[in-house]
């Protein structure tokens, strides 16, 4: 018998084991996002762009909970860290930039579908960059305050903010406008630009506020439903002039940790790029489930 023969049933045990159900659950959300965004490209191909428009922002809406749902029923795994890339990717990055091209982009020819071609090679860029860097030691602590260009969702929903204003009856952006403020938009990715995550906040609401808050946020799902165009719209608008209030920051928490550097007479390594054996190390993220052992 071989130490790898099938027939020795600690073997089988071994690698045929089972898998816990918690383990399960958000990946199966992820996988949702995944039809959420492969129907998006559906519908705008058959010209239902109203309908694409809310698949992605579903797809947005489950890629919130997934990792929060993996955290709290402890099912983080590196199959769930993989599988979210790869839904990040289709999602947010091809079905936007499809969507953009079958609306207007194709107008431009060549033109429309290089900016569309931009904007998805952009976003596989960011999502590859973030999971390089995702153990880098000499990242500051503050830096996990922030992301390094603008999050996958969100260059997602900005992006589309040239559907939104035509759903407003705000008149069509000439096609030219819609390319450049979509290679805009991938530049913002790719970009170095902190940009506040809100991942390490511990919010707690006090006992008192907690109806309240319930009060909030289905008041704000009503709006979202009621009137969709405005809230991506307003939403849209506010997130790309709040970019600079990250930087800063960004910035001014770089400027305190150097300056109580030398007060407790510890040098701070400068942050270094990421190697090629940084690159090919497996992701490991707590806000995103992982793989299947």
């Amino acid at each position: 018998m071989t130490p790898y023969d099938d027939r020795d049933p600690d073997i089988r045990r071994r690698r045929f084991r089972p898998i816990p159900v918690r383990m399960l659950v958000p990946n199966v959300i992820t996988l949702l996002a995944i039809c959420a965004g492969l129907t998006a490209i559906r519908l705008s191909i058959e010209g239902r762009m109203t309908l694409a428009v809310y698949a992605i922002v579903f797809a947005a809406a489950l890629d919130g909970i997934d990792g929060r749902i993996a955290r709290m029923i402890k099912g983080q795994s590196k199959f769930g860290a993989e599988l979210d890339s790869l839904a990040d990717f289709v999602n947010f990055g091809v079905a936007p930039g499809l969507m953009l091209y079958f609306w207007q982009l194709h107008e431009l020819g060549n033109a429309g579908w290089i900016a569309a071609m931009v904007f998805a090679i952009s976003m596989c860029l960011r999502l590859a960059r973030f999971n390089a860097t995702l153990d880098d030691p000499n990242k500051p602590a503050f830096a996990a305050n922030f992301f390094t260009g603008m999050p996958a969702p969100a260059g997602a929903i900005t992006v589309m903010l040239p559907i939104y204003a035509a759903f407003l009856d705000l008149g069509r952006w000439p096609a030219a406008v819609t390319a450049s403020y979509t290679l805009l938009i991938a530049f913002l990715m790719v970009s170095r630009l902190p940009v506040f995550s809100g991942k390490s906040m511990r919010m707690r609401v006090p006992p008192e506020l907690v109806l309240p808050a319930f009060v909030v946020v289905i008041a704000f799902i009503a709006l979202l439903i009621s009137y969709p165009w405005y809230v991506l719209s307003i939403g849209t608008v506010l997130y790309l002039i709040a970019l600079p209030l990250g930087y800063k920051s960004c910035r001014d928490q770089a400027r305190a940790t150097e300056a109580a550097a030398p007060a407790s007479g510890e040098v701070p390594s400068p942050p270094s790029a990421p190697t090629l054996t940084s690159l090919s190390e497996p992701p490991h993220d707590d806000d995103r489930p992982g793989r299947l052992h």
